[in-house]
């Protein structure tokens, strides 16, 4: 890479014969015996089975993330819930109960609040502390706030619960996909990271089932068993964490070698001495040691300003990686699809035609579990890229038929049957694309020193716009405000049209790749060409981390 390059790539000038110096210097390193390899193709370690079962437990916290995103829409539409919450209401038939549009907003937009501010605050404490307890922080803080919702019986007390709650859920959904896509290996990363989405329906999917099964109770156990049973989701996720161990990275990016080294060979399941883990080490130790070089080191606010260094026009700057993360994951709200999970069972109630919203929700939500799994295969077969452009014109084909079917025939038993089944038809696709790959791309894109951080900042990005969804629709849809009805749709499907148009420009294709050579394909080449990129070097050569017992020639000398 030329002078000229870093200076476009970093936004700063620098001398590279004087930066590959200080890079090449790597006395301490050679001091813990750290050596690589030549071949781009050896710097992973062989995986087994138990190592995989290690990797995967961690997506567990998608159930913690989904339970707790898909019960409220069931509890808003209980009877029960209802006449507690808005006395209001009672004394009004069944038929014509609802909480006002402002309620819904409120009650479920101050989890996303709160998930903004705690996934923001997980990049810090996932760089002090460890990915491993900051996650169990995120599952301790959101007990405190579940309980809190457990007790309500207004609306005072379970907003502030949920805020607090939403706190721990930012700490977990921000760290779980960093710590996910730090410790898999890279020829299944994909595959294991949608894993974690698959884990998301689950939870979607069990809550739609508990709302189903207590929605007619006349006792507060109505809602109070859907939100109780959180407590249990983030007790398995907390005491099944204190067993897996911390991911390699964060102990290289400590300068921790040793603990670095150990931590390896426990995920890989490989001997103590195991040359593929050293290789492996080697590649990750000296890919750090190049991008700590290149990214500005400093105050803690530099930590932070490090995340938009660089050039727009770069795909390698860290600018141009922060906006794709953030992207990303405004896209993935903005397909719409939060819309059916949140406001589904009294979008359903309101258009009028439906005999049982709650079943149809429990359908919707059993779809998106079963696409879900599509994903593991699609993601390592065609990669992120051809499926999240192929997704998303999917999604917007659906959506706009079942706009303009709902709209046309709005009164229509038949017509709103095919609006759930272009519904259905859509969710399959997000499920199978954009639900589980925006999260593994994320995953992926950022280099080691800024990864907590832009990991952080794409989370927050996820909530920020899911909390301006969960504001706005209510008073989209709501009988009492926009009243769009089937028509909300038309502004899905146009949306998804704009998620076509980011992933055809903007998302590269990383699939096989460990997260070092990510960060070499993004300097040599841009995202239309990326899947025809192949590497044919290491960080450990050119760092002078190769073992001469290797190649015959002393790099290190």
């Amino acid at each position: 890479m030329s002078s000229s390059d870093l200076e476009a790539k970093h936004g700063y000038t620098t001398n590279e014969a004087q930066l590959m110096k200080e890079v090449t210097n790597v006395s301490e390193f050679k001091e813990h015996h750290v050596h690589g390899t030549v071949d781009p193709n050896r710097v992973e370690a062989e995986v087994t089975f138990k190592a995989y079962m290690m990797c995967a437990f961690a997506s567990f916290g998608g159930i913690f993330y989904g339970y707790d995103s898909g019960y409220i829409s069931g509890v808003m539409g209980m009877e029960y819930f209802i006449d507690t919450f808005d006395k209001s209401q009672r004394g009004k038939p069944k038929s014509e109960k609802d909480l006002p549009s402002s309620q819904k907003s409120l009650i479920t937009s101050i989890l996303s609040a709160g998930t903004f501010f705690g996934a923001l605050m997980a990049g810090d404490l996932a760089d002090w502390y460890g990915r491993r307890l900051t996650i169990i922080a995120g599952c301790v803080i959101f007990c405190i706030g579940d309980a809190l919702q457990i007790a309500s019986s207004g609306v005072p007390l379970l907003v502030v619960g949920r805020l607090i709650s939403g706190f721990g859920v930012g700490f977990v959904s921000a760290t779980i996909v960093l710590y996910m896509s730090e410790i898999a290996p890279r020829k299944v990363r994909g595959a294991l990271v949608s894993g974690y989405q698959f884990c998301i329906t689950i939870g979607l999917l069990i809550a739609a089932c508990v709302n189903y099964g207590t929605q007619n109770l006349k006792t507060s156990a109505s809602y109070r068993i859907p939100i109780g049973l959180q407590l249990i989701w983030a007790f398995i996720l907390a005491a099944g964490l204190f067993f897996l161990p911390e991911s390699p990275r964060y102990f290289v990016k400590k300068a921790n070698i040793e603990k670095a080294r150990e931590v390896l060979v426990r995920l890989r399941d490989q001997p103590v001495g195991s040359e593929q883990v050293e290789d492996e080490l080697a590649e990750i130790v000296a890919n750090n040691e190049i991008e700590s070089k290149l990214i500005p080191q400093g105050s803690y606010l530099k930590t932070w300003t490090a995340c938009f260094s660089g050039s727009i026009k770069h795909g390698s700057s860290n600018l141009r990686r922060t906006l794709l993360g953030i992207g990303l994951q405004m896209m993935q709200q903005m397909t719409g699809v939060n819309f059916i999970f949140y406001f589904g069972t009294t979008f359903f109630q309101q258009l009028g035609t439906i005999k049982n919203p709650f079943l149809i929700s429990l359908i919707t939500t059993l779809v998106n579990v079963c696409s879900t799994p599509v994903s593991f295969w699609t993601v390592e077969r065609f990669g992120r890229r051809p499926i999240l452009i192929w997704g998303a014109v999917g999604m917007a084909i659906c959506e706009f038929v079942a706009a303009i079917i709902g709209t046309v025939k709005a009164d229509d038993d038949n017509a709103m049957k095919a609006v759930i089944s272009f519904i259905c038809i859509y969710i399959f696709f997000f499920a199978s694309t954009w639900g589980p790959c925006a999260w593994v791309t994320v995953g992926e894109v950022f280099p080691l020193p800024i990864r907590a951080r832009g990991v952080a900042l794409s989370t927050a990005s996820n909530w920020f716009w899911n909390c301006i969804i969960t504001v706005i629709t209510p008073y989209m849809v709501g009988t009492d405000q926009g009243n769009l009805g089937a028509k909300v749709f038309f502004v899905w499907g146009s949306t998804c049209t704009g998620c076509i148009i980011f992933a055809y420009f903007l998302v590269p294709e990383t699939k096989g790749l460990t997260l070092e050579q990510v960060d070499r394909l993004l300097e040599e080449t841009h995202p239309r060409n990326s899947s025809k990129w192949r590497p044919n070097t290491t960080y450990a050569q050119e760092v002078g981390l190769v073992d001469d017992l290797k190649t015959g020639v002393d790099h290190r000398a």
